[in-house]
């Protein structure tokens, strides 16, 4: 009767929640069997045949799932889209033209990628607070954490050397959890589809719906072929056997079927305070939209110019504007739901409650909490700048950067003098005169967006000796700085180095940022334990229901139903079909984002889909939309049914609820997934992959 009454209370936020899966709340999985899931508990989290064990961290920035008995693992096209862009050339452009390996031996092996497989978690917060940690002050419990972590990992590794540990902070560092992973670094890629399916669309539909993007690639994990474990690339390796894989299912959905997600949201703020909501709005998207806008027209003036510039630089703007448009469609949903308004109100209730448990009473202080965002506003504004502006942007800023932080030093180690840096000629890689011109905008922006006490000391260069002229500044910088001579020795702690004209610019931002950051430090300090007393406040406020923990990158879980939402009492409906994509094809000649093959076209023009073709609605289904829970991260988590079969990828949120990240509206949040019959549709009719249809074995 007490679980019912649970169960009622909690049910108004069924959807909402990125639960972990070992402690699952018994409530949570009680609504989820309401719902329509029909495995067991245990069959989530417990024992090799686990449903977790399917899933994977995939290149610490997405999510994968494995689908096949020989490690086959599906992710978005957009999560390997740098190693698709890697292997391409203008002779053999894959982002353009696709690629399938016909075979083991053809498939594509990548650098600096790899997938995670979690194999523990549990909740250390009472081992540490047992040991002295609350006591420890932040630096303290941040040196305790690394000290730990080595210790578990060298532990696990006892059991086997191929595990390591990592230990997060939960509900804003007032839980914490240890996880252990099993990292394999040889992943290959095996068939992606061209660009213009994997991004149709483009920016002008991207965190749009109707969606008809088909974003998928296909990956396969290698291991070593005495132990089915990891180990580094060898061609001697041979294709992984896992635990468990995805069953991948042709049976469809239909409105009001369960569905759920599997995969690593990224970083969430749903306990964030109204001041820090309204810090995020001001600050940090205004200036990220703000300065990226500048920064993305300069590169694709070079990138529709050049093919070449294109395939360099396509992964990189495609990651800058994800988060442009992110931003600028985070601060509407702010406006226009008024969160910050209701957040104000939800705070005014807790301090209620406080006044009368006396629970946190002398601890959390809304008046405190509000003059430290205050007085953390300007420096804040100076810092994202900064970041946005020359961080990751130039090649110049780049290179000193690696001189600031660690590039490897050559010549004698007795003698100072004669050490060195040296860079390499790595021209292939970045364009000099798209670098220039982004570089010398940046310049130019950041002076007109911040105060002039806030400028680097070379600004006063900038006007004394070329008379305010960014470009010329910019040109003197490449033509005569030390760090743009490849294949020339640096000696770092001789006068030339100190004088030289691009380490004086790196210098003068990275300085400025510095000191602008220590001046943040003490303040953010304190955020952080009032930010972590609010949320400890609102659970034990609200003790009689389930609450997660905002997302970290560690492994969730999120339930919820296929369907549609409403906006403005106009329903969205829940799937697209090959008409619609083809429709937008049709209008090309009006945005150059819904340009495809015309095999593509001719494709999904057909009569007649075969097995791809939906029981249901007769057609064949592209995307679909689903309630559940998610964020950054969460690209290629895979979306099953009831009974933990592969119906989609999850790839995407919707413009109306790109607020989600710190509000879940459960009337417009949903999750964007492409439809895995369109994905096996395109891996067969297009790509005539039979050996890998008949590996996945869909059913």
């Amino acid at each position: 009767m007490l679980l019912a009454c649970v169960v009622a209370s909690f049910q108004a936020k069924a959807d909402e929640g990125m639960w972990t899966l070992y402690n699952l709340p018994p409530q949570v999985y009680e609504i989820m069997q309401n719902e329509g899931f029909a495995m067991p508990y245990n069959d989530l989290y417990y024992g090799d045949n686990a449903l977790k064990n399917a899933v994977v961290n995939f290149s610490g920035y997405c999510t994968g799932v494995v689908v096949s008995p020989n490690g086959l693992v599906f992710t978005n096209h957009h999560c390997g889209f740098e190693a698709i862009r890697s292997h391409s050339t203008v002779e053999h452009d894959y982002m353009l033209n696709g690629f399938y390996a016909k075979s083991y031996e053809e498939e594509l092996p990548n650098k600096n990628m790899f997938v995670s497989f979690m194999i523990d978690q549990m909740d250390i917060t009472d081992m540490l607070k047992a040991k002295g940690f609350d006591d420890l002050g932040s630096f303290g419990q941040e040196a305790f954490i690394d000290s730990l972590t080595n210790a578990m990992t060298d532990s696990v590794k006892l059991i086997d050397k191929s595990l390591h540990v990592t230990i997060d902070p939960f509900f804003e560092g007032n839980r914490y959890y240890a996880t252990t992973y099993q990292d394999f670094t040889d992943l290959r890629l095996v068939f992606t589809i061209p660009k213009s399916m994997g991004k149709f669309g483009g920016e002008t539909d991207n965190w749009m719906w109707p969606r008809q993007t088909c974003d998928f690639s296909v990956f396969r994990i290698y291991a070593d072929p005495k132990t089915n474990g990891p180990a580094e690339y060898s061609e001697e390796n041979v294709p992984y056997h896992p635990k468990r894989w995805a069953q991948v299912s042709m049976q469809g959905y239909k409105a009001g079927d369960f569905a759920m997600t599997i995969g690593y949201p990224g970083s969430t703020q749903r306990y964030l305070s109204s001041y820090g909501i309204q810090q995020m709005r001001d600050v940090e998207n205004t200036i990220r939209a703000q300065v990226r806008g500048v920064k993305q027209d300069v590169m694709i003036k070079h990138m529709r110019a050049s093919e070449a510039v294109r395939i360099m630089y396509d992964s990189k703007y495609a990651e800058s504007s994800n988060y442009w448009k992110n931003s600028i469609g985070m601060n509407k949903c702010i406006d226009s739901i008024g969160i910050i308004a209701q957040k104000a109100a939800f705070e005014e209730k807790i301090q209620k409650w406080i006044d009368e448990t006396g629970y946190l009473k002398g601890k959390l202080d809304f008046d405190s909490l509000k003059n430290f965002y205050a007085e953390c506003r300007e420096p804040s504004i100076v810092v994202h700048n900064l970041y946005e502006s020359f961080f990751g942007n130039s090649e110049l800023f780049t290179r000193y950067m690696q001189t600031n932080r660690g590039k490897e030093v050559k010549g004698p180690e007795d003698n100072p003098d004669e050490q060195y840096y040296l860079f390499e000629d790595n021209s292939d890689k970045w364009d000099k005169a798209l670098d220039k011109e982004v570089l010398t905008a940046m310049l130019k922006n950041y002076a007109e967006q911040v105060d002039e006490k806030h400028w680097p000391d070379f600004y006063e260069e900038i006007k004394t000796k070329f008379d305010n002229n960014y470009a010329a500044y910019v040109d003197y910088l490449y033509d005569n700085s030390l760090l743009m001579k490849n294949d020339t020795k640096i000696y770092f702690n001789k006068d030339e180095f100190d004088e030289d004209p691009g380490v004086a610019f790196g210098k003068g931002v990275y300085s400025k940022l510095i000191g602008q950051y220590f001046a943040l430090m003490m303040n953010n300090t304190k955020i952080e334990e009032q930010e972590r007393y609010l949320c400890d406040a609102i659970v034990r406020m609200e003790q009689d229901q389930p609450h997660y923990s905002d997302a970290n990158f560690t492994m969730r879980l999120s339930y919820g139903q296929v369907g549609e939402y409403m906006l403005n009492g106009v329903g969205s409906g829940y799937y697209t079909t090959a008409e619609s994509i083809v429709d937008k094809m049709d209008k090309a000649s009006e945005n150059v984002e819904y340009e495809a093959e015309p095999i593509m076209r001719q494709l999904l023009s057909a009569k007649d889909f075969g097995p791809y073709t939906d029981r249901t609605t007769g057609k064949m289904q592209l995307c679909f939309l689903t309630n559940n829970d998610i964020t950054g991260g969460n690209s290629g988590s895979p979306m099953f049914n009831g009974k933990g079969e592969l119906i989609g990828l999850a790839f995407d949120g919707n413009w109306d609820s790109l607020s989600s990240d710190i509000f879940f509206d459960k009337q417009l949040a949903r999750c964007i997934g492409v439809d895995i019959r369109f994905v096996l549709f395109m891996m067969d009719r297009w790509g005539h992959a039979d050996r890998l249809l008949k590996e996945i074995n869909a059913q």
